[in-house]
């Protein structure tokens, strides 16, 4: 047995490997020498530790040991149960910590509470921590969803939430896992909108990394802060367009928060792999600069070349730390950042933006199932949008994509089927010298309108979509519009929260007689309408995101490439049934969320593949087996 001295020259050696280069810190493969030499040096770290307690941990250490000696060897269809292979061992000093009762109960990775067995209790010190119980995973669960039930407001179940995701890791995944339908509003919208706005008040605990003006010249310094070094996704915002509830500032954490939640519950992208950061720049909302719990930088919101050079900086470091395989989706970009930051850095970085792209793909994945109901091909149907920023003119560019890929017709023709009123009204030719970029290719010739209706009773067209992020823009003449020219009028009310949505599933259903085919952003209970009970579908992100990030994962994509947005809504579209449609739900239900996620990760992987963007190889011989075997299961784990 080697000398603590020795042990520690052994652990100074790996490192300095790592700093020289030994190990990719992007995800890179790293050689198999220097692989051993980290796993050598956990080891070691561990037979350093005091004798009394060295076989409680070096039990668990060899045993994880033998799932890295199995990671290494993954290229073929099996992974960790813990999620997506890791392509080097950084030496993990939690073992330490298993060797402390007191520590174990407070770190969130491992705790299990009174799932600890009797074995588990005398082995690592727990004896007189904890109470006498020993109950299963499954009783915790039980416990916790009838706790969480008590609880009448919304905002109470997000904070219990939120505490146990603090508290014990494994246990909160399972809760969501399982209760899905029940627990995605709770975590994800709406209520995420009001945790956002009430951030300060109700902060606790950092979850996340805060980037500020403050580290602009050392923001590499701050994202070495972060524990870990093997991230394959981050969600980073800068606050400034909450979903519809607008510039939220630092307090927009609990969207980044909110997503990687679900990369890991239904994508199965490991917690520790996923990084939330919020890119604080200011606020201009006046309330939050005057209230003494708000918890960002109390200025005017910083632009121009300010925000650019802080942007630059922060996308440089985290290329240069975690490597070009790191996917960052960026989320809640105002329009006039967002467009930019996306076509500039998806040339240089893996970059997606969730409310441009994301939306998008689950919008498509509902017209395409749509179509099992109404009939007709994308290229039969006439769209209208009301909202023409990042989420309507990003859903009108895959629309116009994915007909143009069915039909062999150049985009701009397809394009012309696509029409888009913003807050001055229809976009026409008339208006093109004074629009935003991002809106010039939907500038069609026609005579100028001002309001939606005019535009619906103008064009008729057969897809109604709302974005626009104002309630109630729907109204019954307009709805009633739609009605009187289409048998089926397809309806998606998207903006969230709820309260901004443009009508109501009931609205809908009421004012179509039983006739719309409805999705919104948020959701909504189910309606009856005479005598059938209609089960609204819910355009949702978290169909795709979390999928679509696990494709980039196992595949090793280095960038985004719009087929495979396209792959990922046609795979979403081919989940939902007959018995779905006869419900009135175009989607398929969240509770096969991860069997879906495994599917949409299998053929993004496999377009990255097509496209020559996926690195790592050889290609497994069956991607969805390998997408489900790389996924994350929140099972405890046996500490011996």
């Amino acid at each position: 047995m080697l000398s603590a001295r020795a042990a520690a020259a052994s652990q100074s050696h790996a490192a300095s490997l790592w700093k020289r280069g030994g190990g990719d810190a992007g995800g890179g493969s790293g050689c198999t020498s220097c692989m051993e030499v980290r796993r050598r040096a956990a080891s070691v770290a561990v037979r350093a530790a005091p004798p009394k307690r060295v076989e409680a941990v070096a039990m668990e250490s060899a045993a994880e040991t033998a799932h890295s000696d199995k990671e290494v060897a993954l290229t073929d269809g099996a992974a960790d149960e813990d999620g997506p292979p890791e392509e080097e061992l950084p030496v993990t000093p939690w073992a330490f910590s298993v060797a402390s009762g007191y520590t174990l109960l407070r770190d969130p990775h491992h705790n299990k509470g009174l799932a600890f067995s009797e074995k588990e209790r005398d082995a690592h010190y727990l004896r007189g921590l904890l109470p006498p119980a020993v109950v299963s995973q499954e009783l915790q669960v039980k416990k916790i969803m009838h706790d969480l039930r008590q609880y009448k407001v919304p905002l109470q179940r997000y904070v219990a939430m939120m505490d146990l995701q603090e508290r014990n890791e494994r246990l909160f995944y399972k809760l969501l896992i399982d209760n899905v339908e029940e627990l995605l509003p709770v975590v994800y919208t709406p209520t995420v909108g009001e945790a956002c706005q009430k951030y300060g008040s109700i902060f606790r605990r950092p979850q996340g990394l805060y980037v500020s003006l403050r580290d602009k010249g050392k923001v590499l310094e701050v994202l070495r802060n972060w524990p870990e070094r093997n991230i394959q996704v981050i969600v980073v915002t800068d606050g400034e367009r909450i979903l519809g509830l607008g510039d939220l500032g630092c307090q927009g954490m609990g969207i980044p928060v909110g997503k990687l939640s679900l990369y890991t519950a239904l994508g199965g992208v490991r917690p520790s792999a996923c990084l939330p950061i919020t890119i604080d720049v200011g606020t201009n909302n006046e309330k939050l600069l005057n209230d003494e719990f708000y918890i960002g930088i109390r200025q005017r919101r910083a632009t121009g070349e300010e925000y650019h050079e802080l942007m630059e900086e922060f996308m440089d470091a985290v290329k240069h730390i975690y490597g070009e395989k790191v996917l960052i989706q960026f989320e809640d970009f105002a329009n006039h950042n967002a467009f930019d930051l996306l076509a500039k850095y998806s040339k240089s970085h893996l970059v997606f933006n969730d409310d441009i792209q994301g939306t998008a793909s689950v919008v498509l994945a509902g017209l395409l199932s749509s179509l099992k109901v109404v009939g007709g091909t994308l290229a039969e149907h006439t769209y209208l949008f009301l909202g023409a920023g990042e989420a309507g003119t990003g859903i009108a560019e895959l629309i116009a994509l994915e007909i143009s890929k069915q039909t062999n017709a150049p985009i701009e023709e397809c394009r012309k089927k696509i029409w888009l009123v913003d807050s001055k009204g229809l976009i026409v030719n008339s208006r093109k010298d004074s629009l935003q970029p991002f809106k010039k290719s939907w500038a069609h010739e026609h005579e100028p309108l001002t309001t939606l209706l005019d535009a619906v009773e103008s064009i008729k067209p057969t897809v109604l979509i709302g974005t626009s992020g104002v309630g109630r823009t729907f109204t019954k003449e307009v709805v009633e519009a739609m009605a009187s020219f289409n048998e089926r009028p397809i309806i998606f009310s998207l903006s969230n929260p709820t309260s901004h949505s443009e009508c109501t599933a009931e609205e809908a259903y009421n004012w179509t007689q039983g006739r719309a085919v409805f999705a919104s952003g948020s959701p909504f209970d189910p309606v009856e309408y005479n005598g059938k009970t209609y089960v609204p579908g819910q355009s949702n992100n978290a169909y795709i995101f979390p999928g679509f990030g696990l494709g980039v994962v196992i595949s090793g994509a280095t960038r985004v490439h719009e087929d495979m947005l396209l792959a990922a809504s046609e795979t979403l579209a081919e989940q939902a049934t007959q018995e779905n449609f006869d419900k009135g739900s175009i989607f398929p239900p969240f509770t096969n969320i991860r069997k879906i996620s495994a599917q949409i990760a299998a053929s993004v992987a496999a377009k990255a593949y097509e496209l020559g963007l996926a690195t790592r190889l050889p290609r497994p011989r069956d991607l969805e087996k390998y997408a489900e075997s790389c996924m994350y299961t929140p099972i405890y784990r046996s500490y011996r």
